[in-house]
């Protein structure tokens, strides 16, 4: 009873040595010494990846290989697998200071371009502000630079022509009018630039509308649509320029350029015709303001005349006297046909008018048509 209980130990001890990968020859034939006793050839076991036993292990490292590791130990190249120098010594310390002199080239040496000014910070403080050209710094993260380009010309774009973003602003006249304007403006101080403002296209944004609204409340609705966008664009610009400066905002406003100055889509055909009636008022008022002139010159210069005549009769009444009235005469008498005389002693009528026409008639030149003899 107990060599059978030892018999089946031992079966049991031989089937948990076995893993799920193991053979069933010995189950099938008994015991595996049995196979070898035949003088059979005993198939091998498959590999037990999770047998801790050393024949566990000697057995997966001779099915298994090399590794990486082993491999790039065999070669010798240290750390990495990097091959070592020909005097023995590891490459790393080349390659550290090679990278360190790339590093150091590319974050001290800066090229500033002729449009450009560079703004440096160190340990994140403003430093310094550093002119165009080839110019050095600390390293990073000691030092910092930005570039700025203090050259190029800005555009805000406020309001727009279309119907669908109108941009309405009150006039001296309590009227309404629709504007679309352009701001061109520069950087003229790049460390106020990027370090007093949050947001300077923003700020020069509201800045630029305050200032437009301001600037057209000083103007009636005729002006501000016609002759008085001129100065409503350089007040714009004096009132900018104020404000951005008292902001410490590093900005130099360029010019101010109206597109639209119209009143709202709602009312723009009536207002034309209140445009049109106003401009043919003008015109008519022009007209008048012309006539008055030329009858103002004209007597002007009827008095100036008479002036002369005036000073020349103080000195000699008579002649004077005498000579207006001839010149009177004439210029009455000239045109009509009729010849008046003095009576006694003067021969009676004489048709001289028909004389007079007669002559004239034989004075004007005959034209001959037709063939020359």
């Amino acid at each position: 009873m107990s060599k059978k209980i030892d018999e089946q130990g031992s079966h049991i001890l031989a089937v948990e040595g076995k893993g799920p990968w193991d053979s069933d020859d010995s189950h099938d034939t008994g015991t595996s010494g049995n196979a070898n006793e035949k003088g059979g050839r005993s198939k091998p076991d498959p590999v037990n990846p999770w047998d801790p036993t050393p024949e566990g292990a000697a057995k997966q490292s001779r099915t298994r290989g090399p590794s990486l590791e082993e491999l790039l130990r065999r070669k010798g190249g240290g750390f990495g697998g990097i091959p070592q120098r020909p005097d023995g010594k590891s490459w790393w310390p080349l390659i550290v200071g090679g990278f360190l002199v790339l590093w150091l080239a590319w974050s001290t040496v800066h090229r500033i371009g002729p449009e450009q000014e560079g703004v440096v910070t160190q340990l994140g403080k403003y430093a310094r502000t550093v002119q165009p050209g080839i110019r050095f710094t600390l390293p990073s993260p000691i030092e910092n630079i930005t570039k700025i380009d203090t050259k190029q010309i800005q555009t805000t774009s406020i309001g727009s022509p279309k119907a669908s973003s109108e941009n309405l602003v009150l006039t001296k006249d309590q009227s309404i009018i629709d504007m679309a304007y352009d701001v061109r403006w520069s950087i003229k101080k790049p460390s106020l630039y990027l370090f007093q403002l949050d947001s300077p296209e923003g700020t020069v944004k509201e800045v630029a509308e305050s200032a437009m609204r301001a600037a057209v409340a000083n103007f009636d609705l005729t002006q501000a649509i016609g002759p008085g966008r001129g100065a409503i664009e350089l007040e714009v610009r004096r009132r900018m320029q104020q404000i951005l400066d008292e902001y410490r905002a590093g900005v130099l406003v360029q010019s101010i350029s109206i597109r639209q100055s119209d009143p709202p889509a709602e009312v723009n055909d009536a207002f034309r015709e209140v445009n049109a009636a106003q401009q043919r008022r003008e015109s008519y008022l022009n007209d008048a303001r012309a006539y008055a002139s030329r009858v103002t010159e004209l007597a002007l210069g009827e008095t100036a005349e008479f002036d002369k005549i005036y000073v020349q009769y103080k000195e000699a009444p008579e002649v004077t006297k005498r000579r207006l009235y001839y010149e009177t005469m004439e210029q009455v008498l000239g045109k009509v046909d009729k010849t008046i005389v003095e009576t006694g002693g003067v021969t009676p009528y004489l048709p001289l008018p028909e004389f007079q026409k007669k002559a004239a008639q034989k004075a004007e030149p005959v034209v001959v048509t037709g063939k020359k003899q």
